[in-house]
This record gives C-alpha cells, sequence and structure tokens, in this order.
C-alpha cells in the first residue's frame, strides 16, 4: 500500500516533499489535497506537506528528509 501525501496547491514545500520521496526510492504514493475541504484544511492547513504511511496511520511532517523517509516506511 503506497504511502499518502497530504498537500495543497500552490504550496512550495508541497512542491518541494517530491525530492526526498525520490531520494528515498518511493516511486508510488497517493496524493491527498486538502484544498475545498474544511475538516482537511482545519487539520491539515499549516502542517502540509505531511507523509502518512497507510498500515497504521502514522504521519510524518515536514520538513523530512530521504533518509527519514526510509526510516518512517520501514517502521
Amino acid at each position: 500500500m503506497p504511502p499518502t501525501l497530504i498537500q495543497r496547491d500552490d504550496c512550495h514545500l508541497c512542491d518541494l516533499a517530491w525530492e526526498p520521496l525520490a531520494a528515498a526510492g518511493v516511486a508510488d504514493f497517493e496524493s491527498l489535497w486538502i484544498d475545498g475541504d474544511p475538516v482537511l484544511e482545519a487539520r491539515y492547513g499549516t502542517r502540509v506537506p505531511v507523509l502518512r504511511r497507510e498500515r497504521d496511520g502514522a504521519e510524518l511532517d515536514w520538513p523530512f528528509t530521504g533518509e527519514a523517509v526510509r526510516r518512517f516506511l520501514a517502521g
């Protein structure tokens, strides 16, 4: 099950998050866009980008490195 990158439109940090995902060898991930969803915006508005591990719902907040992503997804 691929991880989910929680992000929003026009977010430069969200764009930067793609680099550590690639460095960690994450070729496949889902995108969850929070724009227009008041519940998601309230929960993640100031935290994006956030990487969520779907098997247990654990979340890794930005900033993260490729190594941090590898450890997180292995955990």
